[in-house]
């Protein structure tokens, strides 16, 4: 097989594992559970770094398909979903976790200028954007069928989803309009 297509190979592993821990260092410090603020300033810096490589390894494994021979990608296939040859409904998944991608990291490069909940509300397609490109993995990827793969992707998803499970609990617990309960204690009346 030729380098490209180990390339290809590895950089989509690689941009995977990344927007993993992405993902998971932004609940774990979205959920305060590494306490109230995240400080020093490198927590955030390496959440943000994280998704800066993620994206890096992306366009490698992008570039690195189109440059394949094995399977004879164009860019019309892997930037429009079901126009590949090759599998379009694998291919299809990595297309939309593609656009995700490009749409939260660009948001977040443009945090300061964007209004807080436009940026959250992107941000939210993390959680769709690991979803897709885990499907994608799944589904295009020639090893995810191995032993060891199944083990490490069952963790994974087990870990994000328990993560975000806590995340959706504590945004609802956060947002409820409704009053806390207050104890109702019962006044015995007196006999006459």
């Amino acid at each position: 097989m030729p380098i490209w297509w180990y390339v290809a190979r590895a950089s989509g592993l690689v941009a995977w594992a990344l927007l993993t821990l992405s993902v998971v260092w932004g609940v774990l410090l979205s959920t305060k559970l590494l306490g109230r603020k995240p400080t020093p300033a490198w927590i955030l810096d390496l959440h943000r770094f994280l998704g800066g490589a993620t994206v890096v390894f992306t366009g490698l494994h992008l570039v690195a398909i189109l440059v394949d021979s094995y399977v004879h990608f164009d860019v019309v296939a892997i930037l429009v979903p079901f126009a590949s040859q090759w599998n379009p409904l694998a291919v299809a998944w990595g297309i939309a976790a593609l656009y995700l991608l490009a749409a939260v990291e660009i948001t977040s490069l443009l945090r300061r200028s964007l209004p807080n909940r436009l940026w959250r509300r992107v941000h939210y397609a993390s959680f769709p954007l690991f979803a897709l490109a885990t499907i994608h993995g799944v589904a295009a990827g020639t090893d995810s069928r191995t032993t060891f793969a199944v083990m490490v992707l069952a963790s994974v998803v087990m870990c994000v989803g328990l993560l975000t499970a806590i995340r959706l609990g504590r945004a609802m617990g956060d947002s409820d309009p409704t009053p806390a309960r207050v104890p109702v204690t019962t006044v015995r009346r007196s006999e006459p």
